[in-house]
């Protein structure tokens, strides 16, 4: 028997979650499906830095996760061996927080916990897509079952674009190590992004300890992952400077960095958001944001005018701006700061010098990065 479903996103992550979540709350049906079984994202290392716009959307579908989200006040700009900081404070937007740090986990069990118990189908295999004329016929592989579901709509929502010819692939020739380590003092609700010639360094605050995100070139990398923990505290230290001391750094993860972007969000009756949309560095914390900010649009677009297939052109429309916007931003700042040439660096000192004491150009950047290109108030 051929099943049948409004909606089908592939991926329950927090991007999906949030777009069930969001059709859901316009009455808007919708199926979720994952490779994974339930409990499969608890073991994901990662600490997601969100923004207060990214709370405001989530806080609509009761899944802001408040007790295990670290607010980020201040954010500390600066380059290593140059001159020149920018500081952005919470207190000049009227805001709580500039944002947040949460752990993935955190955030999927606080959307998790508003689906209903059929809202999603785990541990299933895609066996096949096959368009059609009014939508979508999907095969899969469900409890050793063997599933055909007939869709209106697919919306891919799960992992990182492969090899793909519809995606462009950027690589930095960088990896992220990550792990969470102890400061003295205390970070006091700040986050730091120093750029340094090997790449960006991120201190997170979360918690009462550090989330940091260590960038740099494949055999530093390496070399960083096989150190022992006072060696790996000693590489922190030199890049990062001696204004605090890191202690007990926790288990250690790893990877690759590259900027991936989607040519076109939409095909047929099918439709790409978050990482299968576009894949960016971690630096300014602009990705899940943009993935959150894609769920959210998609849903309005479909719960205003429904579930037809000239309405998907309108929402690839929609999103070109902060798609693009978002990519070239990160994209430059990488490119800019990674690496340790003379003019370049008297440069990088003279425009965080100006976003620190220029404030409309401060709040430009501060806005986009804490709302993007839709600029929420």
């Amino acid at each position: 028997m051929t099943e049948h479903a409004d909606i089908l996103i592939v991926g329950a992550g927090p991007v999906g979650m949030t777009l069930h979540l969001a059709l859901a709350a316009g009455g808007q049906k919708s199926l979720l499906l994952d490779r994974r079984p339930p409990q499969a994202q608890q073991g994901d290392p990662r600490a997601l830095a969100l923004s207060h716009g990214a709370r405001q959307l989530l806080e609509q579908i009761n899944s802001w996760p408040t007790r295990a989200a670290t607010p980020i006040e201040t954010i500390h700009v600066s380059q290593k061996d140059g001159f020149g900081r920018t500081l952005i404070d919470h207190q000049e937007y009227d805001l709580p927080a500039l944002g947040y740090v949460v752990r993935y986990r955190d955030l999927a069990d606080a959307l998790a916990a508003n689906l209903a118990a059929d809202a999603v189908l785990s541990e299933a295999e895609i066996i096949d897509i096959t368009p059609t004329d009014d939508g979508v016929t999907v095969s899969l592989r469900h409890a050793g079952q063997l599933r055909t579901i007939q869709t209106k709509l697919l919306v891919h929502a799960e992992g990182t674009p492969g090899d793909d010819p519809a995606v462009k692939v950027s690589d930095y020739d960088q990896h992220a190590v990550i792990c969470e380590v102890t400061s003295t003092p205390g970070h006091g609700k700040r986050a730091w992004e120093r750029f340094t010639p090997d790449g960006p360094l991120a201190l997170l605050p979360l918690g009462d300890e550090y989330s940091i995100v260590f960038t740099l070139p494949p055999a530093k990398a390496d070399a960083v992952m096989a150190m022992d923990d006072d060696a790996f505290l000693a590489a922190l230290q030199q890049q990062f400077g001696q204004r605090m001391r890191f202690a007990r750094p926790g288990k250690r993860s790893r990877f690759p960095l590259a900027l991936r972007l989607r040519d076109t969000l939409v095909k047929g009756h099918e439709v790409w958001i978050g990482n299968t949309a576009q894949t960016l560095h971690p630096v300014s914390g602009q990705g899940f944001n943009l993935g959150i900010r894609d769920a959210w649009q998609l849903a309005e677009i479909l719960l205003k005018n429904g579930v037809d297939r000239s309405n998907l052109e309108t929402y690839a429309a929609s999103r070109r701006l902060d798609r693009r916007g978002s990519a070239f931003f990160t994209d430059q700042i990488v490119r800019a700061f990674s690496n340790d040439v003379g003019p370049l660096k008297v440069a990088r000192g003279l425009g965080l010098l100006a976003l620190d004491i220029c404030p409309p150009a401060r709040h430009f950047v501060a806005k986009r990065m804490i709302w993007g290109a839709r600029a929420w108030p």
